[in-house]
């Protein structure tokens, strides 16, 4: 961690969509900068945690920028809104969270003359991992808006797998000295320690927003299948529906789930320990992911570890040593790789050491932490130097 002299008397801005997701997956980060010496400020759209973020220590700044809406007007007034932010607080550093604030928060930045900006891809979601005509539409637009805002001034990127930075690199969205991969937002293995599997019926549970993408849709027809081979199973979904998403999974469409004893639909639970301590897996059968953050803590619960074979998703599952990756979008070899871990309780045992293990010492979030801090210091000093 840099000295509290070093980045004493520093603004630094965070730029996210939702103030959950903030305290989700940046609060940590936050936390650790500004006892690092910075004055840390969060624009968001504030809900139910600006007393959350407040006590922290941290200064809220509301903003409207809601993900579903594209229209020209709307995006127009969202730069808007942030040059004015930017303008009042002047921050020394401004850190960009997700698609829409990277590009919108970028544009602003450089018209304002921001002096150093991080941008942040928490995966590519559904505009790159969606076959929906939307998404087609929009992706050559995105991919020239990241071209246009990546590679100004003391601007650095941050990835979060592997195939990531290949694909931005190998596009020429971004010049390759300008991106850092970082995993994710780290976990904290001293509050996800190993728990016991549990007793009774073999049970997988998912972890996610409640969105067609994440392979949702895959997983209850892999528990259809086994349940015709009379393989008794219990399916746990845990996670709130996301209506601004695209993908999001119709509420009567998850009910009906429940009501044929596919599945059971635990909502939003605010510790996902107690998930884990019911289920003999983690499973996530999804489309494409920046690093998963349900995997991520699943890992150092001590739970094996079922994926598709995806970014993001193969970031975190070794096959044969911390679990399996399957075909994406193939309910078949996901009922199978289901049966075959579930009837395998020592498998089980040998892929959950090895992702508690390989927890702490890849993705612990110290590690993501310290890495985040160092590149700060890199914008803050090429800034200097310009």
């Amino acid at each position: 961690m840099a000295p509290l002299a070093e980045f004493a008397r520093l603004r630094l801005l965070f730029v996210v969509t939702e103030d959950w997701y903030f305290c989700s997956h940046r609060l940590a980060l936050a936390c650790a900068a500004r006892d690092a010496g910075f004055e840390v400020w969060v624009a968001t759209h504030l809900d139910q945690h600006e007393k959350e973020i407040r006590a922290a220590g941290i200064h809220p700044v509301p903003i409207q920028m809601e993900r579903s809406r594209l229209g020209v007007l709307s995006l127009l007034r969202a730069v808007r809104q942030l040059m004015r932010i930017y303008r009042e607080v002047r921050p020394e550093v401004i850190h960009h969270v997700a698609m829409k604030p990277v590009l919108l928060g970028s544009f602003a930045a450089w018209l304002t003359r921001m002096p150093a900006v991080v941008n942040a891809m928490a995966g590519l979601g559904f505009v790159f991992a969606s076959t929906a005509p939307q998404a087609r539409l929009l992706r050559p637009l995105i991919t020239l808006g990241f071209r246009f805002v990546l590679n100004r001034g003391s601007s650095r990127l941050i990835l979060q797998n592997a195939d990531d930075v290949r694909l931005f690199v190998a596009n020429t969205l971004i010049d390759p000295d300008r991106v850092k991969m970082i995993r994710g937002s780290g976990v904290d293995v001293n509050h996800f320690k190993v728990l016991p599997e549990p007793l009774g019926v073999p049970t997988v549970a998912l972890v996610a927003r409640m969105l067609r993408d994440k392979g949702i849709v895959e997983l209850v027809e892999a528990a259809r299948l086994l349940r015709a081979r009379d393989f008794k199973m219990r399916v746990i979904l845990a996670g709130g529906r996301d209506v601004l998403n695209p993908s999001c999974l119709p509420e009567a469409e998850i009910r009906a789930w429940e009501k044929a004893g596919l599945v059971e639909w635990w909502g939003e639970v605010e510790d996902v320990r107690r998930v884990w301590a019911q289920a003999h897996l983690a499973v996530l059968p999804s489309y494409r992911e920046g690093l998963p953050k349900s995997l991520l803590e699943a890992a150092p619960c001590g739970r094996a570890l079922i994926a598709s074979d995806v970014p993001g998703c193969r970031e975190i599952v070794q096959p044969q040593v911390t679990g399996w990756l399957v075909p994406p979008r193939n309910s078949t070899a996901l009922a199978e790789a289901l049966q075959q871990l579930l009837d395998n309780a020592e498998q089980r045992r040998v892929f959950a050491v090895a992702a508690r293990r390989r927890a702490e010492k890849e993705f612990a979030q110290e590690l993501v932490i310290a890495s985040t801090l160092a590149l700060y210091r890199e914008v803050v000093e090429s800034r200097q130097q310009s």
